[in-house]
């Protein structure tokens, strides 16, 4: 029950803030409610983040597929720190990936560029193993990307801004798979109507679920990954995994390439389709 009024945070926050900007008389009774939600709402969202860290006793790493082929870079991966984005929705050990080379971020021109001028952006996503689907969503919108100093100072408001409502509106398009014995897979920031299965569809490793995109909270095109022990992202506790990857010196490793590291897939059987792909 408590867990369950958590995870209302958001609404608090909004309903301070809002006091807060209406408020024309300076210091006052308003103000002071404004102030005393934002501090209930931060305080909601910190005792929800703790009961999202993992246990002292965590169960090996999953080994899993990747989820994509080619060559792609790892960012705010597990290898790097943990946890690699926060505890809050499960992300301890979550990792995004973005096709390479794409164009480069820049401080003032162009401003924003369209999804479609990077090579993640269309990209088929694939099943890690097989499973069953959960939750598919792909109705928001793929947006401009924000990798400029302009597009910087928009995506921090903004993400504040996602993260008082649901989640939906930080993952944007997503997938949930169930891979059993109490792992679920998440796919984020997908294309719009690019999913190819729907709720309580079966799966097996190496389908293609839906294709990668910019929506959510998103500052360029790319597969936001991670695994947790519960559907529920909201209450779930993330969960380690590795893959069998070769970095850009032609080395095959087993576990989570590092932040920067490029690399391409190891698969057991070569996929035709792959041609970066190691067998």
């Amino acid at each position: 029950m408590t867990q369950k009024l958590w995870k209302r945070h958001g609404l608090v926050l909004a309903a301070g803030a809002a006091c807060i900007l209406v408020n024309g008389q300076g210091v006052g009774p308003l103000w002071l409610v404004g102030l005393a939600l934002l501090v209930t709402g931060l305080l909601m969202r910190t005792a929800m983040t703790r009961a999202q860290r993992p246990t002292g006793e965590e169960a090996p790493p999953l080994a899993l597929d990747i989820p994509v082929n080619g060559r792609w870079m790892a960012r705010n991966g597990p290898a790097t720190k943990v946890p690699s984005h926060t505890h809050n929705l499960a992300q301890t050990y979550a990792i995004d990936l973005a096709r390479r080379p794409a164009p480069e971020p820049v401080w003032l021109w162009p401003p924003t560029r369209r999804p479609e001028s990077y090579p993640s952006f269309g990209e088929p996503l694939l099943a890690p193993a097989d499973g069953q689907v959960v939750a598919a969503t792909d109705s928001q919108r793929d947006h401009l990307t924000r990798t400029s100093l302009a597009g910087l100072l928009y995506v921090l408001p903004e993400g504040f801004i996602r993260s008082l409502g649901l989640p939906r509106h930080l993952l944007g398009n997503h997938v949930i798979l169930d891979l059993g014995n109490g792992a679920y897979a998440v796919f984020a920031h997908l294309r719009r109507h690019s999913l190819r299965v729907a709720a309580g569809d079966r799966v097996t490793a190496g389908q293609q679920l839906a294709e990668c995109g910019n929506s959510g909270n998103s500052s360029e095109p790319h597969l936001h990954f991670q695994l947790m022990d519960s559907p529920d992202i909201t209450s779930a506790r993330g969960l380690r995994f590795t893959w069998r990857y070769q970095d850009d010196d032609g080395h095959e490793r087993e576990g989570v390439p590092a932040d920067n590291t490029c690399f391409a897939p190891v698969r057991t059987v070569a996929d035709p389709s792959d041609p970066y792909a190691a067998s």
